[in-house]
């Protein structure tokens, strides 16, 4: 009889071990276990842009943590929300995220119709990234070298934006409006192919991220006329804010990971602390100080906030200032 209990007893603790060693059926042992599998982590940009850059530095480090692979997947489209579209599809098991640029959240529902707007609370909210400051740059051959400059030129002029509904089309057109000047937006897919558009002279001017002007400037192939920045950034401290301009036009971008609503909260841990080691690993901040970006590693919770306050804010300038953003008029 001694025996038999052994061997009953035995094989109950083998069960059990097979089990995970739980007689809870609760599903803890999922999380525990992630990640099993390459997470795809979606930008909503093309490849080489700002935010595509910083998705690639994000993920080695942190793919070194989870030890799982990190894919960037590029689906870009409607300044992210292609990307925001697919994501919000995603099985919420954390094996799919998205670097979720602020604009689309803050000032591209200020563009579309609001069945098109995509809402951020429709997501989990990871981390905070960073952000990023916008520099109104011209050719040399234009003469443009401050806002006076243009105002002065009495004629009208021509911008390259990054996109409809994005950060470079709110900062001009407030900064213009409120200037007085006669101008029209010509709309491009990025950073990239508008400081192109600048260049070639397709435009007058164009606002970027300072990261992705800072060669041409440096180059003198462009030149830096105001930040759209809450105070001078270090990397420019000639160049004059658009607020010591005396103009109300402090516009920023801002970037965050993102992961399909419901994702349980022990994946979304997992992945924050993931994260975390890539925001302390050296290489990425020697990257992020080289792009001139500002850390904003915080919680989601605390990235709603600025989230939804850049909403009300922005919202209250476009309509103070007559502003139609949608591209329509």
């Amino acid at each position: 009889m001694r025996n038999k209990f052994l061997g009953t007893a035995i094989a109950a603790v083998l069960a059990l071990s097979a089990c995970g060693g739980n007689l809870d059926d609760s599903n803890d042992d999922a999380g525990s276990a992630y990640p099993e599998r390459a997470v795809s982590l979606l930008v909503g940009q093309d490849a080489g842009g700002s935010t595509d850059l910083i998705a690639r530095a994000l993920a080695t480090p942190a793919s070194a943590d989870l030890g799982q692979p990190i894919t960037v997947l590029n689906k870009p489209g409607a300044n992210g929300a292609v990307a925001a579209k697919e994501l919000a599809g995603a099985a919420n098991d954390g094996y799919t995220l998205m670097v979720f640029n602020g604009s689309l959240a803050y000032i591209t529902p200020l563009a579309v119709a609001a069945g098109e707007a995509v809402d951020i609370t429709g997501y989990e909210v990871v981390t905070g990234i960073s952000q990023d400051d916008y520099v109104l740059v011209a050719a040399p051959k234009t003469g443009f070298t401050t806002v006076r400059s243009i105002v002065d030129a009495k004629r009208p002029i021509t911008f390259a934006t990054t996109g409809v509904g994005t950060g470079s089309q709110l900062s001009q057109e407030l900064l213009f409006a409120q200037a007085g000047v006669e101008a029209t937006a010509v709309p491009f897919n990025g950073g990239a192919p508008a400081l192109t558009a600048v260049l070639g002279g397709q435009v007058d001017v164009a606002s970027v991220q300072l990261g992705e002007a800072k060669a041409q400037i440096e180059a003198k192939k462009v030149t830096p006329i105001v930040t759209f920045a809450d105070k001078r950034p270090t990397y420019l401290p000639d160049v004059p804010t658009a607020t010591e301009a005396g103009y109300d036009a402090l516009v920023q971008q801002s970037r965050a990971i993102v992961a399909p609503k419901g994702t349980p909260q022990d994946v979304l841990d997992r992945l924050r602390a993931a994260f975390q080691k890539s925001f302390a690993d050296q290489k990425y901040r020697d990257f992020s100080a080289g792009r001139m970006l500002t850390p904003n590693e915080v919680d989601g919770a605390t990235l709603l906030e600025q989230w939804t306050g850049a909403l009300t804010t922005y919202q209250g300038l476009v309509e103070k200032n007559k502003i139609d953003l949608s591209g329509n008029s």
